[in-house]
Formats: C-alpha cells, structure tokens, sequence
C-alpha cells in the first residue's frame, strides 16, 4: 500500500500525525485522544480539539495506513508506512552542533591502525544512537610486489604474497605430487611479473587473459600452480571480515525486552554480517544517507528494524565503505541522520 502524499492531508490531520510519531518516537508508546488533546505543537500551541475530534482523525489516518492501534483500548502508533511519510515529508533534521561535530573528529581522530579508527566509528555511532553502530570496512586493494612459492613437502607449498607496503602474509596450498624440477620457481616468478604495482584483482584478469590466449610460455604443470596460487588468495579475500558491529546490549531496552521474538530475529540479524554488509552495500551508490524501515528490507522484516546508513568517501570521492546505525524503528531519525552522515563525511577525510 502506497503512502498518500502529504499535502493530501488536512492541516488538522497534519498536526495530529506529527504529535503521534513524535510521540512515539520519543517513548516508544501509543498516543491516545487524551494525551493529543493537551499536548504542544512546536509553536507552543494546543490542538484546540476535544478527544472526539480528535479521536475522529485518528479513525481517517488509520484507515489510510498511516496509524495503527496495537489493540482495541490503546491510542495509536505510527505504522512503517507512516514513518516513511513522516521522514520523507516531514521531518525537520537537527544538525550536529558545534560541540558534537568536534567530539566526533576528535574521536576518530585518535592515533592508531586504520582497523582502530573503523571500531572507534562504529562505537560512536551506537553511542549516539543508543542502538547499534555498523561499520563496512573498506574495500582496501592493495598495491602487490611478489608472490613466491615455496615447497613443503609432499602435496603442499607454502604461497607468500609480499605487499608494495613491505607487508607479508603466508598461506598453505596443495599442489600436485611430482611437480617438475622449477615448476614452482617458474609459476613464482610469472605471478610476480604481473603483480608488480597493481592490485590482486588487476593481476588476476591479466594474467588469465594472457592464460588464454594462448601468449603464455608456461608449461601445464606451471600453469595449473599459478592458477592454485591466485585462487587462495581470491578466496582469502572474499573470506575477510566485511562489517564491525557495536553496541548490540542497546537493543536490550525495555520495550524490546517486552517483544523477545521481535529481539530475537533482530539479533539474528545482525549475527549474519554479510547479509548485513548485502544491504548496506544498496547504500554505497546514494548521494546521501538512506534510511530503510522495517520491511522495506528483507533482512529486517521480521524484527521490525529500520537503519540508517551513509557512505564515506576517499579524497577522490570515490566510495570506500558504509556506516550506520540499526536499531527499532522509533529511531530518532532527525537527529541521527545528520550524525550519521557527519560522521561518514569525518572518516571518509580521515582514512581517505
């Protein structure tokens, strides 16, 4: 069911649907007539309507999707439909001030590895939000030396990958008995002609395409370790951590304690980090931050969820990760969406 566009509504409708997702938002509970006919507008104002009225708009914005009682004695509730109408028409965002815009640099600022400044973030964000901080690490793709292969024993070689940086890193792969005297010193030093200076990705399409074509000189049994020693590596990477979760206890408040299934599935959730990594990747591409509500994604359906992610960039503008909060979704968007994009905008400069 499609929301109706906002300037579809009365201005008295208007007024009431604020006063009860701001409600909600701000408790968590259903907002009856009573608590409505005396509560503020932002101006200071009262509704000036007696519950019947108001009871009487109430009854018009939940046929239209936009409220829901969670049962018969109760006031209302915004449903997922209604708060992307109130965040899409209606929201007035809260930018971060001054003070918090120099606690955040000064927070991620603080000296350490790259892997410390992305925890750090992800930290932050949970404490901002009192829900969870999630972080995608950057695809960083480093720039390559040399790869040599070293034998074992029978069966196994061992692959060392040296990085342009200095760094090393080893790993075991099993290789054919009876290799030819060379064949490993010959597969080491074709994959290290093609690695120097360019990424793993980059050497891999060219030493395959080279494969074939049929340009290359290396015999079959070179050929089939070369291969063994650019798969262990696309697959070491694609096995690396993808996202940094913080402050999951947040989740644990009274109102969530109250519906331990819906809890339950959010913890699950957040437990499979690559489908988390999955919808947030759907964020790296915005322009600017997006929020997802409840069912509008798969992965959170069943919780009832809603996140807020943003993408930060490097010094080239190019897209290196995504941050974000995910939590229930009385969320305060307002004020969390600006922080959440600050924040991308902070470690986008800082890692960059």
């Amino acid at each position: 069911m499609t929301s109706p566009p906002i300037t579809d509504l009365n201005l008295r409708a208007r007024e009431i649907f604020r006063l009860v997702v701001e409600g909600y938002l701000d408790s968590g509970q259903p907002m009856g007539s009573k608590a409505l006919a005396v509560a503020r507008l932002s101006d200071g104002s009262g509704l000036n309507l007696s519950p019947a009225s108001i009871r009487s708009v109430l009854h018009d914005l939940e046929s239209l999707g936009l409220l829901a009682a969670p049962h018969t004695s109760a006031g209302r509730l915004p449903t997922e439909q209604g708060l992307r109408l109130f965040v899409d028409g209606m929201m007035q965002v809260a930018e971060p001030s001054a003070t918090e815009r120099a606690a955040i640099e000064s927070r991620l600022a603080q000296p350490g590895p790259i892997e410390a400044a992305l925890t750090a973030t992800s930290t932050l964000l949970s404490e901002l939000s009192a829900a969870a901080g999630v972080v995608m690490v950057p695809r960083l793709e480093p720039r390559l030396s040399q790869l040599q292969l070293v034998p074992l024993g029978v069966g196994q070689a061992l692959a060392v990958l040296v990085g342009a940086d200095g760094s090393i890193e080893n790993r075991v792969i099993a290789v054919p008995p009876g290799l030819p005297p060379g064949a490993l010193e010959q597969a080491s030093n074709y994959i290290s002609a093609h690695l120097d200076g360019r990424t793993l990705a980059q050497a891999v399409l060219a030493i395959r395409t080279e494969v074939a074509s049929g340009e290359t000189a290396l015999d079959a049994a070179s050929r089939d370790l070369v291969e063994r020693g650019l798969a262990v590596w696309s697959e070491d990477a694609a096995r690396r951590p993808v996202l940094i979760v913080r402050g999951q206890a947040n989740l644990l408040d009274d109102a969530a304690v109250s519906d331990l299934e819906r809890l339950r599935h959010l913890l699950d959730d957040l437990e499979n980090k690559q489908s988390v990594a999955e919808l947030l990747e759907s964020a790296r591409n915005a322009d600017s931050t997006r929020i997802f509500i409840g069912a509008e994604n798969r992965l959170f359906a069943l919780s009832g969820s809603s996140v807020i992610a943003s993408p930060y960039r490097d010094r080239d503008g190019k897209v290196i990760g995504v941050v974000g909060v995910i939590g229930p979704t009385r969320l305060n968007y307002a004020r969390l969406v600006p922080m959440v994009d600050f924040t991308a905008q902070s470690l986008g400069k800082l890692i960059g």
